[in-house]
């Protein structure tokens, strides 16, 4: 048999690989690439328990959305049905105000028309009363004048008794 290249390159190789054998470098092959699958496989996990906490947040925000959407569309209809309400109170109080104001007015004219009538009766009573001192100086002498004195002076004694 000759020892050839190939055959020392075969024995080299058996040797190689006991000392492989011997140093357990298989197992710690498995060890490191089990250790490597368990990091991966914990990796996935973790991946995958993030993404139902992502997924749980996500709804939960989406719910809190929706809340507050609900609660801004309850202030804003609140807010309508109050604006509502204060036009509705704002025209009474006007429609009140201008009744007053015309119930006032037309008391102030009232006392304007019978202030004028007893104005217009006061100046008439005057003219009234001036016309008769007038005819009276013109148509009646002093002997009438004394009579007509003397006749209301017995009107009155006989009055008064």
């Amino acid at each position: 048999m000759a020892l050839d290249a190939t055959f020392w390159a075969t024995i080299g190789l058996i040797v190689f690989v006991a000392i492989l054998i011997y140093m357990k470098v298989p197992g710690m092959l498995s060890r490191a690439l089990d250790q490597r699958a368990e990091r991966i496989r914990n990796e996935l996990d973790e991946a995958r328990r993030l993404r139902e906490d992502a997924q749980q947040l996500l709804a939960e925000y989406q719910r809190k959305r929706q809340e507050a959407e609900k609660e801004a569309e309850d202030i804003v209809n609140a807010a309508r049905r109050e604006a509502e309400l204060i036009a509705q109170e704002a025209r009474e109080r006007t429609e009140d105000y201008v009744a007053r104001r015309t119930a006032l007015a037309e008391q102030k004219i009232a006392q304007a028309e019978r202030d004028a009538v007893s104005e217009v009766r006061s100046s008439a009573v005057d003219i009234a009363i001036e016309a008769a001192r007038r005819l009276l100086t013109e148509k009646v002498d002093v002997k009438t004048t004394h009579d007509l004195f003397k006749s209301s002076v017995q009107q009155v004694k006989s009055k008064l008794n």
